[in-house]
């Protein structure tokens, strides 16, 4: 409800962009760049590119627009987006619903995308106009010229999608970009040996808990039911607002979920961001589960690194609960009643905004104080879950040498991998308790195994945050190696933190995700190869110096000298996008201590 058509807009969440359905522009960041915002500090973009997505024809049937944005990650994979809006246009945008639109901007996320966006049309106008506001409606559609593309406008690339050729499709496991229509996910599941018993269906979240989403879920409940079916896997739904919830209890959406054997959860992050005490598995069994989320990393959703995630339209995730079989299309397939009849299912429908209009539900908005100078921020310093923070040291002015490194990542590096959520999130106001999560997810190109690290002090193997706990204690610098596409997934700043917190130094990889850029803020050097098959030159065991830091100036690279355990050495390359301002927060030791240096 903050989105609206030409807004400029940024949020402390990586699904921010969800409000280019609506027509803004708007960009997921870390919480240091909303702090600079709020204190009313310019914040700064590298110009991005733009990626054209022509559509054309029509959605129907099982399509969804979620399949849009499954066989747009297809196509660019979960990096091609880094450093581009993604501009949707083309007449296929009418097909779909403000709220499809928001689903397919919200992903674009996963595709490392600076943000999404939707040209403004009747279909927003629509919603505005259920969610009360008219005014912008109005206002939005008398300026609709500036609020399309240009006509005969260029694109960096152009992607074009015919939605009559659409089918549905899952993407999965382990990534949300490898592509799998259900016409080939029985063959592809066989080949690849992923379970095809679906223990557990999830449907809701930020991605895709509309009110239509809602509805067409329940249509394929009610056609269900009717047949006197229950779900043969678990089958749980997350109302992704206060106002879906209430709505979907109002008009009996949620009823028939229930009728079925569904559970509806509580409006929030729930199993997608890992808050789901999962018992129906024990951890490490090899499992499969269908959920209609935006990511599926290692681990995500329930800890258990063996589950196999894949992530699809809350339609063809209802249908496959019934099944309970990953090889099933609902196109084509049928299931066998309780009485004994094949039934197939007939392909869902769902109205795009409710006809009573929406229902708010319970309002437990606080407002701030009016007058904030008489409020004292209290933190019981024995709470585990709450901690003051101490601002960081200051660069002491030197090279920075002989650093340990902690470990060299093998492979996908997520924000999930860098600082896992779940039941972490406990501890999201206490920086020193949650960075016992650090790195744990990591995988250690030494021994292929997570959270197990040799410690070059002692010679022993341990928990990464332990280990780089004691290098700190010894005043032992450390810095991070890592693969292509390094902290990409959540806007979440305690992957930036903790390092910093434990003693990091420098992030070394072969390229970044456009989210991790927080890293900057924190007074951690975030670095790339110049050459990227220089990762291949460093060794676990290696002692690594960045040199060149007292002419450390923008767009020139830095040195890095590479002291082998043999006794050799060689000098290597590493790139970086700072700006002055941003070696000033490196120099001052992150960008709040230089933001209380100017005060």
């Amino acid at each position: 409800n903050y989105a609206f058509p030409g807004v400029l807009l940024i949020g402390t969440d990586s699904h921010t962009p969800n409000g280019g359905g609506l027509g803004g522009l708007c960009i997921g960041v870390g919480g240091a760049d909303a702090v600079d915002v709020m204190a009313d500090i310019p914040w700064e973009l590298k110009c991005p590119k733009v990626i054209g997505v022509e559509l054309t024809g029509e959605l129907s049937g099982w399509a969804s627009p979620k399949d849009v944005i499954l066989k747009v990650a297809d196509i660019l994979t979960v990096k091609g987006g880094t450093g581009a809006i993604v501009e949707y246009h083309g007449p296929g945008v009418d097909s779909i619903s403000c709220t499809g639109m928001g689903t397919i901007c919200n992903m674009g996320a996963e595709i490392g995308a600076t943000t999404s966006v939707f040209p403004y049309n009747k279909r927003m106008k629509d919603y505005l106009i259920a969610t009360n506001r008219k005014d912008i409606a109005d206002a939005a559609t008398s300026m609709q010229e500036h609020l399309v593309p240009d006509e005969g406008s260029q694109y960096d690339r152009l992607i074009k999608i015919n939605l009559n050729e659409l089918k549905p499709a899952l993407n999965g496991p382990f990534t949300p970009d490898l592509y799998n229509p259900c016409t080939d996910m029985r063959a592809n599941a066989e080949k690849n040996g992923w379970p095809l018993e679906v223990k557990v269906g999830l449907i809701g979240s930020c991605t895709n808990s509309s009110y239509e989403d809602m509805g067409r879920s329940a249509n394929i409940c009610k056609q269900a039911r009717d047949k006197g079916l229950k779900a043969k896997s678990a089958f749980t739904i997350t109302p992704g607002s206060e106002q879906v919830r209430a709505t979907i209890e109002r008009d009996g959406y949620a009823e028939i979920f229930r009728d079925v054997g569904g559970v509806v959860l509580a409006n929030a992050c729930g199993p997608c961001i890992g808050q789901w005490d999962r018992k129906d598995v024990k951890m490490g069994e090899k499992n499969t589960i269908v959920t209609s989320y935006n990511r599926n990393f290692t681990g995500r959703n329930d800890a258990n690194p063996a589950t196999h995630a894949f992530v699809t339209s809350p339609e063809v995730v209802t249908a496959m609960v019934f099944a309970g079989d990953l090889g099933f299309n609902p196109e084509t397939d049928s299931i066998t009643a309780p009485d004994g009849s094949e039934f197939k299912f007939q392909a869902p429908t769902g109205d795009e905004l409710p006809s009573k209009g929406f229902d708010p539900g319970e309002d437990t908005y606080q407002h701030p104080p009016s007058d904030s100078a008489a409020v004292k921020v209290d933190v019981d310093p024995k709470s585990d879950r709450l901690q003051l923070l101490e601002p960081f040291d200051t660069w002491h002015g030197k090279d920075l040498e002989d650093m340990a490194v902690l470990i060299k990542v093998k492979g996908k590096c997520t924000t999930d991998h860098i600082s896992m959520a779940g039941p972490w999130l406990k501890y999201r106001g206490h920086l020193d308790n949650i960075s016992n999560n650090m790195l744990i997810g990591a995988i250690n190109i030494e021994n292929d195994q997570a959270n197990s690290i040799k410690n070059r002090l002692t010679g022993e193997y341990g928990a990464v945050p332990d280990v780089a706990r004691h290098y700190k204690a010894k005043q032992l610098n450390w810095v991070v190696v890592g693969d292509e596409n390094y902290g990409e997934g959540s806007s979440r700043e305690h992957a930036a933190l903790e390092p910093r917190h434990l003693g990091g130094r420098a992030i070394i990889v072969k390229s970044f995700a456009r989210i991790h850029g927080k890293l900057f803020k924190q007074g951690v050097l975030p670095l790339t190869f110049d050459n990227p098959s220089d990762y291949d030159k460093i060794k676990p065991d290696d002692n690594i110096s960045i040199v060149g830091l007292n002419d450390f100036t923008p767009g020139k690279a830095l040195d890095c000298v590479l002291k082998h355990s043999n006794g050799s050495s060689e000098t290597i390359k590493l790139n970086h996008t700072f700006n002055q301002p941003q070696i000033e927060w490196f120099q001052a030791g992150s960008a709040l201590n230089r933001m209380k240096m100017m005060a």
